[in-house]
């Protein structure tokens, strides 16, 4: 499926591109600087999408269905229209000819059933919380109490909340064509050969429960126009592909369209998105003529910001006695909710070429159902299929030890791949570059004190304590840096995943950098103003990145999949070689010497042997002036370049989890938790630390506290923050972290992706641990979250 890239060519490219030329104590990458950007988020002292304040700017405020699925009789917005500050309402069937429907981009077979998805729903509603009518009023409070007078008669339909039942001929309907959006399968090797007369067979059943992403900062949107041209400053992750999606919805030309993603606090994928506000916000203004604004409340965006996760995994492995993997099925639910959103489709495919993790067999298979349900549709979520594949492997894994009676951790080196067979082709056809599970593996081992906590565990089972001592493994590795282009077409994805950058030399000797990224809290200022120092010699304060504004950064794919760094930090890099390369004819020319003669150290062009030299600075302001530039070479020295590797990067890493489980209450406590993760070169060892907490927080999250839970008439119950379990810093342990440095052969700069990497590892390392705490009870499973009340009904 993919090409490795020859490691020595690659080195050589590093070298080249000067990251590996300078003096160590010099180089910005690697140095753990603190945020340039944290100043003013930490403070406020920013622009937030709800901080837009325009001349004569109006609100808005949606009345949203009561109901998982109902028939709409009628919509009164009479008496809505004379409340006090009202300036226009509207109801789906107000707007039915011109809202459009909110696009899907991943087709992902030729089966696929892909239904209208109107902004605000014309005559059924399918989820709670969709829109069915919306007010506009001077002020946001006056068009909130006018959504009580807004008269819906709603005829109820029942709902369909069971992925099995849904796909029997008995079920309600959410849509006519049935209650099936696609299947999706593949197979490697002979699977039927690999389950004959298998020594060993474990057959288990996952349940991945729906979640409900938690941004810092709640959605928000505002729109304006001039009658000609229109804005939108949206919390988005995707400002680029957000534009030319609206632009397809709404019919809005794309070059009159601009789309500003302001500072935007947080997304984990609920921002990948093109939601039904973003369409109305701009539907409102086209009509009226005025700016407008929408910023949810945390309730509304529970309902309504995408879910994440929701499937049933049935997995099934063969094995020889030894424990040695013969092979792997998989059969997969994936509840799509009521609308296939941008990437719903795709989210579970993601997760197709990882359930393997980092084992190696002879065969696998994967069959995958999407299913429409009357909830809110789901759609990427922090890892995007990763996290539910590891989850579902690292879990059997457990299973076979148990099976074997052997050590979880040897039963793992009894099957992965070793450090010397990589590039490795894995049975899902993905070419895992570079690892070393060995050396991640020993570290964490020897922080966590493995043998001992082993020691302690057997004596409580053999005092019989009330608190057991469970241990939890989880050695992960996953695909990110979602980018080939020619791969994401082979999947039917509708783009590509390229990534663009902008490097100027401003005549003072500052460098402007315009990458097509587009950060929500993960240090892009600071990572590419590190890369950007190295490779131009120029002082990191004198160095600005500028993002997310599609009238200022022209061209680029946005952040998500853990992709921004390598991707877009190659992108930058990149044209960092052509403004260096430019600058190099200039100073050939300054200097009348050939630009083979030029050796470029530390931001100075020098001629070898000699002691004349030019700096970059002097460069940049010689080819402003422009009065003397040699043939062919163009004034300023500034350089766009796109980067689009032939390979996904796969960071790894081991992740061990002391957990105990007291087994009269069910109370689960972490007592210990060491992460060892290799994401390549590290470009700032602050942010990769940060980014691993975070992801560490919300993998344990989804493990002990997190679920989206409905009533049997299909009404979400987990709406506010007192019913949704977010875990304090109070509720997380002290976390154990370090790294290994295995550089990624894909791309020059050797990185991998980090984002992702805590939240796909840390929950079946958790649930690992309560399951071991509790096997001499003979649990051999407790579907997430594990509250105290689940664990103490699987011990009974």
């Amino acid at each position: 499926m993919t090409e490795e890239l020859d490691a020595g060519l690659v080195a050589q490219q590093i070298a080249e591109s000067g990251q590996v030329s300078e003096p160590e104590g010099k180089r910005e990458v690697g140095k753990a600087r603190r945020r340039k950007e944290d100043s003013r988020l930490l403070t406020g002292r920013t622009t937030w999408t709800d901080n837009i304040q325009l001349p004569g700017l109006l609100h808005v405020a949606f009345k949203r269905s009561p109901m998982a699925h109902a028939r709409i009789a009628g919509v009164d917005v009479s008496a809505a229209r004379d409340m006090p500050g009202v300036v226009a309402v509207f109801s789906g069937q107000d707007v039915a000819d011109e809202q459009g429907s909110l696009p899907c981009a991943w087709p992902v077979s030729d089966d696929i059933v892909i239904p209208d998805h109107p902004p605000m729903a014309v005559s059924e509603v399918r989820y709670p919380g969709e829109a069915v009518a919306c007010v506009v009023a001077t002020d946001r409070y006056l068009a909130a109490d006018a959504l009580d007078a807004i008269d819906v008669d709603y005829e109820p339909l029942p709902p369909v909340l069971d992925m099995t039942e849904a796909l029997t001929e008995a079920s309600p309907k959410v849509h006519e064509s049935g209650n099936r959006a696609f299947t999706w399968n593949f197979a490697q090797g002979d699977i039927e050969a690999a389950f004959r007369d298998a020594p060993v067979l474990i057959d288990r059943t996952y349940v991945q429960q729906r979640l409900i992403p938690t941004a810092m900062e709640p959605r928000a949107v505002t729109a304006t126009t001039d009658g000609e041209s229109f804005t939108l400053w949206s919390s988005t992750q995707i400002p680029h592909v957000l534009r030319v999606m609206l632009a397809l919805t709404t019919g809005i030309p794309e070059h009159r369209l601009r789309v500003i993603a302001p500072d935007v606090g947080g997304g984990f994928g609920s921002k990948l998105q093109v939601t039904a506000e973003e369409v109305l916000c701009l539907l409102l203004t086209r009509r009226l003529g005025k700016p407008v604004k929408w910023t949810e409340s945390r309730s509304e965006g529970n309902l309504t910001v995408h879910h994440g996760r929701d499937q049933i995994q049935h997995i099934a492995l063969a094995a020889e006695a030894d424990g040695r993997i013969r092979g792997l099925k998989v059969e997969l639910l994936a509840d799509m909710g009521a609308y296939l959103m941008l990437v719903t489709p795709g989210v579970p495919l993601l997760g197709a070429f990882m359930f393997n993790g980092i084992y190696k067999m002879d065969a696998y298979s994967f069959d995958c159902t999407g299913v429409f349900t009357t909830k809110m549709p789901t759609d990427a979520y922090r890892g995007a299929g990763r996290p539910e594949a590891t989850y579902a492997i690292e879990r059997v894994m457990d299973e076979l030890a148990a099976e074997l009676n052997l050590d979880p951790i040897e039963v793992r080196r009894r099957n992965w791949i070793r450090h010397e067979e990589f590039p490795y082709t894995t049975v899902a056809g993905l070419t895992y570059d570079s690892g070393n599970y060995e050396a991640a593996t020993e570290k964490a081992l020897s922080l966590f004190g493995y043998d001992k906590l082993r020691a302690e565990q057997s004596d409580r089972r053999d005092r019989g304590e009330p608190v057991q001592l469970g241990i939890g493994v989880s050695t992960y590795t996953e695909m990110c840096g979602l980018a080939p282009s020619r791969v994401l077409g082979s999947l039917s994805y509708g783009a590509g995943g390229w990534e663009h950058g902008s490097v100027r030399m401003l005549p003072t000797g500052k460098v402007e950098v315009v990458t097509g990224t587009s950060p929500h809290g993960q240090g892009h200022e600071t990572a590419w103003s590190q890369i950007v120092a190295d490779a131009l010699g120029v002082p990191f304060d004198d160095i600005a990145v500028v993002h997310g504004d599609t009238a200022i950064s022209h061209k680029g794919m946005d952040t998500y999949g853990s992709r921004s760094l390598v991707v877009g930090g190659m992108a930058v890099l990149q044209a960092c070689e052509k403004v260096k390369e430019k600058a190099r004819k200039l100073a050939a020319h300054m200097l009348e010497c050939s630009p083979d003669d030029l050796e470029f150290v530390e931001g100075t062009f020098r001629v070898k042997g000699t002691g004349s030299s030019k700096t970059i600075q002097e460069l940049a302001l010689a080819a402003f002036a422009a009065h003397d530039l040699p043939e062919g070479v163009e004034p300023r020295l500034d350089a766009d370049a796109t980067f689009d590797p032939e390979n996904f990067s796969f960071p790894h890493g081991t992740h061990l989890c002391a957990i105990e489980v007291d087994t009269e209450t069910g109370m689960a406590r972490i007592r210990k938790y060491v992460a060892v993760d290799d994401v390549g070169h590290v470009v700032n060892p602050l942010i990769v630390e940060g980014q691993v907490h975070g992801g560490l927080a919300q993998g344990i999250a989804q493990a002990l506290y997190e679920e989206a839970v409905h009533d049997a008439e299909g009404n979400l119950l987990t709406t506010t923050m007192a019913d949704y379990l977010l875990p304090s810093a109070a509720d997380l342990p002290d976390f154990v972290t370090d790294r290994t440095e295995t550089p990624a052969t894909s791309n020059p700069l050797g990185v991998k992706g980090v984002g992702e990497a805590g939240t796909i590892a840390s929950t079946p390392a958790v649930v690992n641990a309560i399951v071991d705490a509790l096997r001499p009870h003979g649990v051999h499973d407790i579907q997430m979250p594990c509250t105290p009340e689940r664990i103490w009904r699987a011990i009974r």
